[in-house]
Formats: C-alpha cells, structure tokens, sequence
C-alpha cells in the first residue's frame, strides 16, 4: 500500500462503519481522496454515517451496491471482521484492486516504533501490561489497536519519542502489506477461528504476518513452549527473544519452577531475578505466561527489572479477564467472558487449586470440545450449560462424570439467560467454592460481544 497522501484525488472503499472504519475513512477524507463508506448494517444502526457526511464522505448502507467495487477504485480498507468472501472484496480482488486493513493504513503514518501483539489468548492482558511497564519507565507508550483507540485515529498523533504498543489480531494481520513492528511478539497459536479463515493453515499464516517484513535491526518475541510459534522459526529475519513457562533458556524471559521465580538470561550467562510469581497480582499459570511475554518486551525496549516487576505487583487484571465480580456467602465469583475458545477456558480453569462450577458455552463454530474433558474431569464439579453448544459442552461434562448439570433451554433474551445460568449455578455451590463464567466459546450467537455476555454475567450476580 502507498502512504495515504498520495491517494489524493483517487477512490477509497472502506467497508464497515466500525470504530476502525470510522477512523480510516477520516484519515483519507483529510488527505484528498476521495472515500465512500459502505456498511450492510441499516441506516438507523449506523450513527457515524450523519457524521461522515457532514465531513463530505459518501455514505451508503443497508446493502452492498452492485457498482460500489470497480475498475476506478484505488484501494479498499476493509473492516477486520468481514470475511473475505463477501462480493465487494471478493470483486476487488478479482480486479486486482488491494484489500487491506486499518492497521496497514495506520502504519503509514505512524511515527513511532511500534511493539506488536498477538496470538489466540492472552493478548489485552498481555497489552495492557506492556503498556504499564513502558510507562512507568516513561517512554510515553501509546496503547491502541484492537484494544483501546483505532490504531488510525492514533498513529497520525504520536512522535518518535513514543511508543505505539498495538494488540492485533488474526483479522487484522491477514490484511496487511508492508507492517513492520519494531518488536513483534507472538504468545501462543490455537484452533480457532477456522470459521472465518477456513484452515488452521491460514491462521497461522496471518499470525505470521505480524514477523513479514523485520529485519535483523527487529526483535521477534516468541512462546518457546508452542510447537507452532516455533515452527515459524526458519521464516525468521528479526533478533528471537523466547520466553517459556517449561524450559530453562541461555537467552530469554523463563519461569524458575524450583524457586517459582521470573527471570531473565542475558544471554552472556547472567540470570536476572524479576519476581516470585507469587507476588503477582493476578492468579493462574497463564497470566504468568502473560507477564513473562510482557517483561520480553519491556526489556527489549529499554525499561528496567524493578519497574516490570512493580507492575506485575500492582496490576490487578482486566475487565472479562479472570475479572473477581464478588464474594457472597463464601462463595466467590469469577467473570472470563474473554475466553472464547476451550484453550482459554481450560486455562482459566487451571488457575484455582479447587474444583469449581462452571458456567460455559456460546456460538458453535464447529468444535467437538473433546480437549475439555480432561479439565472438567479433574476440575469441574458443576457445570451450566447454555448457548448454541451446550449439548456439545454438556455432552463433554456427562463424560468427565460431572454430576451437577444444568443447561439453560429456554430464556427471554440473552440477559434472562445468564440470569438463569447464575442462578443455577448458584444453587449448585457451597461456601468455600468458586462459580466461574469461561465459555470456551464466542459470543454471537446470543450477544453483541463478549464484553455484553460478561457484563450481564456481573449484573446478574450482583443481583444474587
């Protein structure tokens, strides 16, 4: 892709009226292109369109026009989630047209080195701290992306005195071009998604987008325990900085299991203690993994043990993230919405020393959830069921010869839903237990997004 300027007086398509293209229609409209917004939402379920055309953008919604995609358009900046079967994408390709996404666009424009994120779990934690450690070294990091502000409407503000640190995800990655982070940092590669990208293949292939084009002057951060990150090894061109929660490394950010510790080998044999992870402030395996990727990238950008060690001290999660709602009657609840896939779930699972009630299940994207069934039969003494995959889910716990199973048939809404679903599990638990939300599923089949499952999830037991 060519930097913004030069598609002055030339046609852009950006398809979808999101936050992202919002943004990217913004940014071209200022830069003298000349930009039509499509969105198949109808126009009362797009409030930005009264403002882009108040700016002069064309906007057109409610359906995908024939005539949108033709031979005079320059480009189309596509929002992340709009597969690329759709007719206009799919005729621009076939035209030769590029298709690229918001983050090749804003990558045109940003000034600043940029610390990339990605991977199938873990990754807004794993932003978020990264975040937090950069600023309390004062480097000025800018947070943005799939998590916070467009990366569009960022990247034209920030300097080179900043650091733009930008989560990212398979969507995204798949439409980019010439993207180059300074550092790169990949956090583990699971099956999912395969509804939108059609074959593990291609997920791994726009994960490994994200490593294209650095160079020996880049770093790329990788998880030394995944099979797949480290089969991408030999496409490398970037410095490798691993980190691993299994193996002792010469070089890289690993957990000591004998004294339960984070460090960090120099590689010149100098081992750096971080902190007993113990002391962390959020629990689990899994969010130890998180902190070590995110020291990886903290110290490649130039900020000190102690500063990355106090932050993990004092940071106490993200919302939908393992997120502590309440304790009541001593029973303690707990909301990860986020975990939209069973390997999440199993994790979040793993992160409590009892067995737990779970409330589980969502959108079916064609997953048996046969990899559950070692952790619900070792960890689960309840379960709750509802969704599109709760036969499949409630099918895995009859295996695991969970007792306690409930499933949610019949509701007014998806809010009346997870009310039942907490009730029930409610009445499952005792003190002394923990009632989990991890679906091992997205979100769509009965909410706008997991952000909405996991807040009607909190009202429903702050209403208990």
């Amino acid at each position: 892709m060519k930097h913004p300027r030069e598609y002055r007086g030339l046609e852009v398509v950006v398809l979808g009226l999101a936050r992202s293209g919002v943004a990217a229609a913004k940014l071209f409209h200022q830069n003298g292109a000349l930009v039509t917004v499509n969105d198949k939402k109808e126009r009362s379920a797009c409030p930005e369109a009264d403002e882009l055309e108040a700016l002069g953008i064309s906007v057109v919604c409610g359906f995908h026009p024939e005539s949108l995609v033709h031979e005079g358009i320059a480009l189309v900046v596509k929002n992340p989630g709009i597969p690329y079967s759709v007719e206009p994408i799919r005729k621009a390709l076939e035209l030769g047209i590029e298709v690229v996404t918001e983050v090749e666009v804003a990558y045109q424009f940003c000034e600043a080195p940029i610390i990339g994120i990605t991977g199938s779990n873990g990754k807004t934690t794993t932003t978020t701290l990264i975040g937090l450690m950069l600023d309390s070294a004062g480097l000025s990091p800018v947070v943005a992306g799939n998590i916070g502000r467009a990366l569009t409407e960022a990247a034209p503000e920030v300097t080179a005195d900043n650091w733009m640190v930008v989560e990212l995800s398979s969507f995204q990655l798949k439409g980019t071009t010439s993207f180059r982070p300074r550092i790169a940092l990949l956090l583990n590669l699971y099956e999912t998604h395969l509804d939108y990208h059609g074959s593990m293949d291609d997920y791994i292939a726009s994960k490994a987008k994200l490593f294209e084009n650095q160079t020996e002057e880049d770093t790329a951060i990788l998880n030394w325990d995944d099979p797949v990150c480290q089969s991408l090894l030999p496409t490398l061109r970037a410095k490798l900085f691993p980190f691993s929660m299994k193996e002792t490394l010469s070089y890289g950010v690993y957990y000591d299991q004998p004294s339960e510790t984070l460090v960090y080998a120099n590689g010149q044999g100098e081992v750096v203690p971080i902190m007993p992870a113990r002391e962390m402030g959020i629990p689990g395996s899994f969010n130890v993994e998180n902190a070590l990727a995110a020291a990886a990238a903290a110290l490649t950008a130039g900020v000190e043990v102690g500063a990355i060690a106090d932050v993990l001290r004092s940071f106490q999660g993200v919302e939908h993230r393992l997120e502590l709602v309440r304790e009541l009657n001593g029973v303690t609840f707990y909301n990860n919405s986020k975990a939209t896939n069973a390997a999440a779930s199993i994790k979040s699972i793993e992160a409590f020393d009892q067995k737990l009630v779970l409330i589980a299940g969502g959108l079916d994207r064609g997953s048996d959830y046969m990899e559950l069934l070692p952790t619900f039969r070792e960890r689960i003494k309840g379960i709750v069921t509802l969704g599109q995959t709760k036969e499949k889910i409630t099918h895995i716990a009859e295996l695991a010869g969970i007792s306690c199973i409930q499933t949610v048939d019949t509701a007014k809404d998806a809010a009346d839903a997870v009310n039942k679903a907490v009730q029930l599990a409610w009445q499952m638990s005792e003190p002394g237990d923990i009632v989990l939300l991890s679906p091992a599923c997205a979100s769509w089949d009965m909410f706008p997004s997991y952000e909405d499952r996991g807040r009607m999830f909190k009202e429903s037991v702050h209403n208990l």
